[in-house]
């Protein structure tokens, strides 16, 4: 062995020597594969982001960020408006225990890639002897137009609501977005990040007031819950402060579903009900504009010589919203055109409305079958070859016929 050769042992060696613990665990034969893997796996250590804690995110959270302006409570925003992957460095190393590290990614739950939304502001310290107080915020709502709200809003002012904080709509559960319900969810949410010392309830009259869909309103639940709300119901399965923990959970997720099942059968009930009227002829919607009285009148005085445009403000409508005022010219004429139709032809519209009620009574509807195409080299059927051969028959028949005067046909036609 040369001296250049012992010199690069040498160093080998020494090089090894802390990641082996001593100079005699290293060998020429296998020392540089042990080096190798024990370089990988510091820099992957090094390298590989580890799965944020809560705590850690929290404490990041505490601070803005200089590099995207997120606010103290929500986590770092990328360019495409979205929630970054990992906050900012310039965040991060406001916390000493995290500075050294390379990279900080965000928590799942916070939904990284998901569209940005700022989230609830850190709370102050608060002094030991800061009073507290509830603060309600409530919400009512039915489905229709039809319905009434004073009973929720009369027992929502009972439970010491005031009229400037409770917040009322009339708008369907299937409506996903419900503009006064996320006035009242956003006001609670201000009031917690303004007065974190004060204890806000989203007061309610009952479940069903919320929604009928057990996934909507279970997220609805846990919404509230993150945001440091209380929910409150004052009747129905679950009156009461609502506990998003052990048993309280179980129940709200059961009489949810219920109220889910609820909604379904009342839509069932109501197709149900609607199909029966309409096969007694009662079919839904508003009433006619033009009534079988002001046909009456327009048929009559059209046969003494008057137009339509002179007949039209004479005539008034009786119900709806246009109550007491005339009807257009142009609703005249669509009623006109429809009686000259049915007085053309009575005994078909008659049928038709007995086929009608025939086949909507029916249970299977008759489809319209599906046509053949015929090609040429199609095989023709016993019928259509019997069809083909009279056809021809009838074609050839004049030239085959005696005629008595210049003898045949076919004898003339060969002259």
């Amino acid at each position: 062995m040369t001296q250049s050769q012992s010199k690069i042992k040498k160093s080998s060696a020494e090089i090894a020597k802390p990641w082996f613990g001593s100079q005699n665990s290293f060998s020429h034969k296998d020392g540089f594969g042990v080096l190798l893997r024990n370089v990988c796996d510091s820099i992957r250590g090094m390298t590989v982001p580890q799965e944020t804690s809560p705590s850690d995110a929290d404490d990041v959270e505490r601070h803005p960020c200089p590099r995207c302006t997120a606010e103290p409570g929500s986590p770092c925003r990328a360019r495409s408006g979205a929630v970054a992957g990992t906050y900012h460095t310039g965040r991060f190393t406001k916390v000493p225990r995290l500075a050294k590290l390379l990279r900080v990614p965000t928590p799942a739950d916070r939904g990284p890639g998901q569209p940005w939304r700022p989230g609830t502001p850190v709370p102050l310290a608060l002094a030991p002897d800061t009073p507290t107080a509830d603060i309600r915020i409530g919400y009512a709502r039915c489905s229709s137009l039809s319905q009434e709200l004073q009973s929720q809003l009369d027992a929502l002012s009972a439970h010491g609501i005031g009229r400037d904080k409770i917040f009322s709509e009339k708008i369907s559960t299937r409506v996903r977005v419900r503009p006064q319900f996320e006035a009242a969810l956003s006001l609670a949410r201000q009031i917690k990040a303004h007065a974190p010392h004060c204890r806000v309830i989203f007061t309610v009259y009952e479940m069903k007031r919320l929604g009928r869909d057990a996934a909507e309103l279970t997220a609805l639940a846990d919404h509230l819950t993150a945001h440091g709300l209380v929910l409150e119901m004052l009747a129905g399965p679950l009156p009461g402060m609502y506990d998003p923990s052990g048993p309280g959970r179980l129940l709200f997720a059961f009489f949810a579903a219920m109220a889910e099942t609820e909604r379904e059968n009342i839509r069932e009930s109501t197709l149900e009900g609607l199909d029966a009227a309409a096969r007694k002829g009662k079919h839904g919607g508003r009433p006619p504009v033009i009534t079988d009285d002001m046909l009456h009148t327009v048929l009559r005085r059209r046969t003494n010589g008057e137009s339509v445009e002179q007949i039209q403000p004479d005539l008034i409508i009786a119900t709806g919203k246009r109550k007491g005022q005339a009807p257009s010219v142009a609703s005249i004429y669509r009623a006109l055109a429809e009686h000259a139709k049915q007085q053309a032809y009575p005994e078909a519209v008659a049928q038709a409305h007995a086929d009608f009620a025939d086949l909507h009574g029916a249970a299977d509807l008759p489809r319209p079958r599906r046509a053949r195409i015929q090609r040429p080299d199609d095989p023709l059927t016993p019928e259509q070859a019997e069809l083909r051969q009279r056809l021809q028959d009838q074609v050839l028949q004049p030239t085959h016929q005696d005629d008595p005067g210049t003898g045949s046909a076919t004898t003339a036609q060969t002259r």
